[in-house]
């Protein structure tokens, strides 16, 4: 199975607030959801002090993409996990993985971090055998100003 890199953007409003989340989804990964491998999500969230819009700061910003382009290329290397999406907004960002080894995720987070200085990050796993999340996230797509519901084409259908 190949995997690709291409994603959307959507933007969806806080549970909490008001305030608008921003919200990357990557698409074209239906074969790794058909293989029934990656059973457990991953999420990692990144809470931050927010800017008047709820955006993370200049210099925060640019450390989570050095973390996440390190977590994407060590997670992704031999397939321990598919990063599927990415919240950001009202304090806080979210990283989503799907991963086949809860452990082995765990073991590789932490190699992979170990350069940076300690990140104020905090980490839950499911069980989502489904995807339920990925596919909730990929409902999003279809929500732009045109009416056009083909971009979701590319998302997974239930």
């Amino acid at each position: 199975m190949k995997l690709g890199d291409v994603w959307f953007s959507a933007i969806a409003e806080s549970e909490s607030s008001d305030r608008m989340i921003v919200v990357s989804g990557r698409i074209e990964i239906e074969p790794f959801i058909q293989s029934g491998k990656f059973k457990e999500r991953v999420e990692i969230t990144w809470k931050y002090d927010a800017d008047s819009k709820g955006m993370p700061h200049e210099e925060t910003g640019k450390l989570m993409e050095e973390a996440q382009t390190a977590l994407k290329r060590a997670m992704e290397k031999d397939k321990l996990a598919i990063f599927t999406g990415i919240y950001t907004g009202d304090g806080e960002r979210t990283w989503v993985f799907y991963t086949r080894n809860i452990p082995a995720f765990g073991r590789m987070l932490n190699e992979t971090l170990e350069p940076f200085e300690t990140l104020p990050i905090t980490i839950y796993t499911e069980k989502d055998p489904e995807w339920n999340e990925y596919r909730e996230m990929c409902e999003l797509r279809g929500q732009d100003d045109d009416g056009d519901d083909s971009a979701s084409d590319d998302c997974p259908e239930e």
